[in-house]
Formats: structure tokens, sequence, C-alpha cells
């Protein structure tokens, strides 16, 4: 079980393999905001973006809990060094069903097939099982909404509104998106 930060708990997806620089000070950026905002953070507990993301919680004092799978860590790796408490679950399923039932808001980056699939579950997730805020951040993930969009993956009709889904492009968008979500006015648009 993830420790409840006082604003609850941010999953956040991303990759082993940062697709630039940019996008590694931005999801330090992120990390930093949510920790802030008293949001504990919620991700793989590995390299990469998640690192990044968890570097920038913990310069906040945020709480920094790792969900993984039991018997991969010969495999996956050491947890980055920001990691304050883990889960170990033993099926995939499990991982992504505790992601999502523990989850007030999930952020998402870019990443790969890993990252592809969970945050193809969070659509999923927030459009037909509980409406969690899904924030795509970040130029490769707006880039994937954008395909997934035009080649009609993901289309919104009357049954299957796409209002939990939100496309913040900079940390300063992020930053404005987060405290109309902290204040309840809106969880949307940058």
């Amino acid at each position: 079980m993830t420790t409840r930060g006082k604003n609850g708990i941010a999953v956040f997806l991303g990759g082993v393999v940062p697709p630039s620089e940019a996008e590694e000070r931005m999801a330090e950026q992120v990390g930093g905001l949510l920790a802030a905002a008293g949001l504990s953070l919620l991700h793989g507990g590995y390299n990469g973006l998640m690192e990044d993301v968890a570097r920038g919680a913990a310069a906040k004092g945020g709480i920094i809990a790792a969900l993984t799978l039991a018997g991969k860590r010969a495999e996956w790796g050491e947890f980055n060094k920001h990691v304050t408490e883990a889960t170990y679950l033993k099926t995939l399923g499990a991982r992504l069903d505790h992601y999502f039932e523990h989850a007030d808001v999930v952020v998402a980056m870019g990443g790969g097939v890993g990252t592809l699939h969970e945050l193809a579950a969070a659509l999923y997730y927030g459009g037909n099982i509980r409406p969690i805020p899904v924030w795509i951040t970040g130029p490769t993930a707006l880039n994937l909404l954008s395909f997934l969009r035009q080649e009609m993956w993901l289309f919104e009709s009357p049954t299957r509104p796409l209002d939990f889904i939100s496309e913040i492009p900079t940390a300063t968008d992020f930053a404005s998106v987060l405290s109309r979500f902290l204040t309840g006015t809106d969880g949307g648009e940058a």
C-alpha cells in the first residue's frame, strides 16, 4: 500500500530511456510540483524519467513509492535512490490495478512499450472504470496522444467522453493545471 500524501497520490508513467534532456528536466520539475502540492508519487521506481520525477519530489520532501513485480529485481535492477517505500505484486494486471485504484491523478510522459502499455491502461481505466484525471505532458507523450487521436485509436463519443484527459505541454502549464486540480476548479487543459 502506498502512503497517501495530504492531497492524494499521483501515479507517474514514464520511460527508462528519457526522450530528451528537456523532458528529463521537465520530469524533475513535475516531481517537485507534485510533492510541493502534497501528493505522494507512485511510479515504477527505476531510472530514466522515473528517477527524474522522483528526484524532483525528493527535493520537496515528497513520499516516493515504487510499484513493481515480485521476482523482477535481478532483471530490472535496483530502485532509484529516491524511493522511500516499495510494493511488490505478483502480476502485471495486479500492478496496473494497484496504480489506478489508488491514483488521484495519472501523469504520463514519454517512454517505451512498458509506458505505452501503462498509458493505454490508464486511458481505458479513466474512460471506462473510474474517471481519474490523466495528464499527458511533455512533447513525446503529446505527440503520441495526437497520433492516437488522428488514427482514431482514441476518440470521443456521447458515451465515452475524453474530458478526463489533459494535454499539458510545459512545466508552467503543469503548475496551472495542478493548481486548478487542487482547488477543485477543474483538472482540464493547460
